[in-house]
């Protein structure tokens, strides 16, 4: 039997982004508990879906109230879903991440969003040594059928320290973020084909996830870094 979306899940999130405030909410606490159930038990098919393919030791939904302390959007709730998958480390690196939200919003997405400093130097480090096996991978059809040919995220304007702005895989090198995204209409989330896709989708990135483990997991010659 598929495992569907509910209809419920998107009506709620648009009453919600009319009412985004306490009295509603609290007034209308029972639906969101009932709707938050039933999303958890879709995050937590994707996360059974995963791990027939790959080693994910943990999912996580994230909480649908917003910080505001340090941000001038003082509205108190998020108006969508949205949760991650964490690959087991240290052998494994990466996560996958699925957002669902009403007005053609939902996507997922999946790679690197914050790497750390190490991280982030050792993968510039090994572009700028040799480019070739990532745009292998990023000009293969299968895979950029799925997810495109480039990266998207944050970058530097020209060249991060100790790296030359005329190196010719500087596109890669300035990058911040080493993410791929896809994104899904309303109609799309909820079809009962939705859990497949998303599985389809997550098991295109593979081959990216295959050589940025290996990348992070040994140093500039090779060596592994763990056991």
């Amino acid at each position: 039997m598929s495992v569907i979306v509910p209809n419920a899940v998107f009506t709620f999130l648009s009453k919600l982004e009319k009412n985004n405030n306490r009295d509603w909410f609290n007034e209308h606490k029972t639906e969101f508990k009932a709707i938050e159930k039933e999303v958890k038990a879709f995050y937590n098919s994707v996360f059974e879906n995963l791990n027939k393919h790959d080693d994910i030791d943990k999912v996580k939904l994230f909480r649908i109230y917003r910080d505001v302390r340090f941000s001038k959007n003082k509205l108190p709730y998020k108006t969508h879903f949205g949760g991650s998958f964490h690959r087991t480390k240290p052998r494994l690196r990466g996560g996958y991440y699925l957002h669902m939200q009403p007005n053609n919003e939902s996507f997922i997405a999946t790679g690197f969003w914050e790497p750390a400093p190490a991280d982030l130097l050792r993968i510039r480090k090994e572009f700028e040594m040799d480019d070739s096996e990532i745009r292998d991978i990023l000009a293969d059809k299968k895979f950029n059928k799925v997810w495109g040919n480039t990266f998207v995220g944050d970058e530097v304007k020209t060249a991060p320290k100790g790296f030359s702005k005329d190196h010719k895989a500087i596109d890669l090198i300035k990058k911040k973020q080493y993410i791929f995204t896809k994104k899904f209409t309303d109609k799309e989330v909820q079809s009962d084909q939705f859990i497949n896709e998303i599985d389809a989708a997550f098991k295109a990135v593979r081959p990216y996830f295959n050589y940025m483990s290996d990348v992070l997991t040994t140093d500039l010659n090779g060596v592994s870094l763990v056991d």
